[in-house]
């Protein structure tokens, strides 16, 4: 199947955060889990979030996702608000968890974004088998969540992410329960996918070499209340953007400096960001 890759410009950014807090109200005080948050994702681009656990990485993609409200400040999707982005399909959304349904077989996991939109039922058969060749998966079409591996249940929920033909994902730790070996395997697969189609990716992790390996920028969040510490540049003529990655660029110079790079203001003080580190 010929696909050609999505422009990677856009009239409007894929995302954009401005001055956003997120304060949490229990019965004792008050939790600030984000606070003065800026940042903004271009159209095709790849964007990591990285930071100690408890930092708000999760609760920032959640914001943009529409799954929680700010406190403070704005959240724009397209130039839209977050909420008017996730009624138009505008982003598609994979966890850790795949988060399949055991009864449905992998073809109608994958249609079920499609099915609950009222697609009709030749375009999703249409539209499935494009997505499932795109992740590999063009066996499997009648298999059970129960027969696939962790990486092949990972495939389906990308596939899935994808089945409305999203413009952005939003991706929390989706190789995070995987296996050293299965994990890479996915990261290769991932920078092919969205090559593939264009669309911009905001990232969240714990694991500092994925985030340099698949980003075109790394953001680096501080312990709580989560703050942009810095924002760090993965590429160069070695590394290229993150359409381009490849196994190789696991073992260059530049690679290895930038994860050093990233481990280096992970484990500073955690300042408000001054400018961006290339």
């Amino acid at each position: 199947m010929s696909r050609s890759p999505a422009p990677r410009t856009s009239t409007a950014h894929a995302i954009e955060i401005t001055g956003v807090d997120r304060v949490f109200t229990t019965r004792r005080n008050d939790v600030v889990a984000l606070s003065g948050i800026d940042l903004t994702v271009e159209a095709g681009e790849f964007v990591s979030l990285i930071g100690p656990s408890g930092c708000g990485k999760s609760t920032l993609l959640r914001l943009v996702a529409d799954l929680d409200t700010p406190t403070a400040g704005t959240v724009e999707v397209f130039g839209k608000t977050a909420r008017q982005a996730r009624l138009d399909q505008d982003y598609g959304i994979a966890f850790q968890q795949a988060g399949l349904l055991p009864w449905r077989t992998v073809a109608a996991n994958i249609e079920l974004p499609l099915k609950l939109h009222g697609v009709a039922s030749d375009e999703r058969r249409r539209r499935c088998a494009e997505l499932l060749e795109l992740v590999g998966l063009e066996d499997f079409p009648k298999a059970y969540p129960e027969q696939l591996s962790g990486g092949m249940q990972q495939r389906v929920a990308i596939a899935r992410a994808l089945a409305e033909s999203p413009r952005l994902l939003l991706m929390d730790e989706p190789f995070g329960a995987l296996d050293e070996i299965t994990r890479e395997r996915m990261q290769n697969e991932l920078v092919r996918i969205c090559r593939e189609t264009g669309a911009a990716v905001l990232f969240v992790t714990h694991s500092i070499p994925e985030a340099v390996f698949l980003s075109d920028r790394v953001v680096v969040m501080s312990p709580r209340p989560g703050r942009v510490v810095d924002v760090v540049r993965a590429g160069g003529d070695q590394m290229g953007t993150s359409h381009d990655r490849t196994d190789d660029v696991r073992d260059v110079p530049d690679f290895f400096h930038t994860v050093a790079r990233v481990r280096e203001h992970l484990h500073g003080s955690p300042q408000p960001r001054g400018g961006e580190t290339r």
